[in-house]
């Protein structure tokens, strides 16, 4: 895919506004994957041949720049996302820990990352693209813009010695039933040197909770501490009986449609997609193409 001038621009616009969340251009341009010399050219609109066409597309779909124009999303006030952005700034606030485990396709990960894009030292990482140890512990640092290359022992202490000494950050990690056990281990070592001096806030589907249920009654070494530290309970958004659910599903439906100008059968659009959040984007983005 070959990005227009238009869109480019409109990428480093992004650039420029995620750049207020960093306190050097260094740390920005090791999170977005570049160097220096190339984020100085950039924000000073200066597009010709100083990334690839796919660098241009890993950094818009890192700052959520939408390139196809029916494809454009407006955030809903909705049950979840409301929930999510209380959690985490409680969790960044005051350098604590929570734990989710929720239904799928509800807007949790979508709800993560807005606030984490929005607000300084917060980071959002997807655990199921950095299963191990070593890569999970790159990608925190990588996240917060400290060099995340050399001697595993060094990054994990850079880490530690940023989070300890930085202003209120925050780790956010998504599909955390991902991991695998050293990577566990690893935030267990990692709360311990950061306690209270860190907000740590874990999520995932119903496979997470079971993961960590079935290693507590297998008294797996670790899982004790780890679920202690991230709370000692399961933190649930959606309601437990079918009817409430179907209402709650109907309402997140309801509120994004009518953020994104959807259409005004909303028991139609309901029917169709059964309330999944990916779902209910597919039929709206065909709305706006036809219109």
């Amino acid at each position: 895919m070959k990005l227009n001038e238009h869109v480019k621009q409109q990428i480093i616009n992004a650039i420029i506004q995620d750049g207020k969340q960093y306190d050097s251009a260094a740390k920005q341009a090791r999170v977005l994957g570049i160097n220096s010399s190339q984020l100085s050219r950039l924000k000073r609109r200066d597009i010709d041949r100083v990334i690839s066409e796919t660098k241009w597309i890993s950094i818009a779909r890192k700052l959520d720049v939408t390139i196809d124009v029916a494809a454009k999303w407006k955030t809903a006030q909705t049950p979840v996302y409301s929930y999510l952005q209380y959690q985490l700034n409680n969790c960044q606030s005051n350098g604590v820990s929570g734990l989710l485990c929720d239904q799928a396709d509800i807007g949790k990960s979508y709800s993560a990352k807005i606030y984490c894009r929005t607000n300084k030292n917060a980071v959002y990482i997807d655990c199921s693209q950095v299963k191990s140890k070593q890569r999970l512990i790159r990608e925190i640092a990588k996240q917060f813009g400290l060099d995340n290359i050399g001697r595993y022992k060094d990054v994990y202490r850079s880490l530690i010695f940023y989070l300890r000494t930085t202003t209120k950050p925050l780790v956010v990690l998504d599909e955390a039933g991902d991991l695998d056990y050293p990577a566990f281990l690893e935030l267990k070592a990692l709360w311990n040197a950061t306690e209270f001096m860190c907000g740590w806030y874990m999520m995932g589907a119903d496979g997470l909770k079971h993961k960590i249920e079935r290693n507590l009654a297998n008294k797996k070494v670790g899982y004790t501490e780890i679920f202690s530290r991230f709370g000692n309970k399961y933190q649930k958004i959606t309601p437990d009986g079918r009817e409430e659910m179907n209402d709650f599903l109907m309402l997140h439906t309801t509120l994004i449609s009518k953020a994104n100008k959807g259409p005004s059968n909303i028991s139609k659009l309901y029917a169709s997609t059964k309330g999944s959040m990916r779902r209910v984007f597919i039929e709206l983005r065909k709305t706006k193409k036809s219109a």
